[in-house]
């Protein structure tokens, strides 16, 4: 193993992760660790919006959403297109979606005591 590579086990099989991926997602869910961010991208994991439309979804004021999506378009966790006037955001993928709902999910759990599962 190089010291750029990490091997963890998981369900009892050793699987090597490389510090860029370790890296890349450390860097993914620290943009996550953001309440409006977090609620930025849950809107958008249920369908395309504008920012006038986050900035209700999410009770936040223009320049904060505005400089929020910022940093997830740099991070390419959203992307954009217009549409006339308007910039409409998309969340990128199917995964982040996922990740998401996960962690909601997992929130639920803490929040009502639920019991785990797989």
């Amino acid at each position: 193993m190089t010291t750029s590579e990490h091997s963890i086990d998981v369900h009892g099989v050793r699987e090597t992760v490389d510090t860029e991926r370790l890296d890349t997602a450390v860097s993914i869910l620290g943009l996550l660790a953001d309440r409006t961010r977090l609620a930025l991208l849950h809107r958008l994991s249920l369908g395309d919006a504008d920012v006038t439309t986050l900035c209700t979804a999410c009770d936040a004021a223009r320049p904060s959403v505005s400089q929020h999506l910022a940093k997830l378009r740099l991070a390419k966790l959203v992307t954009t297109r217009r549409d006339g006037r308007h910039v409409i955001y998309s969340i990128r993928d199917g995964h982040l979606r996922r990740l998401i709902d996960e962690a909601l999910s997992v929130a639920d759990h803490h929040i009502r005591d639920l019991p785990s599962h797989d």
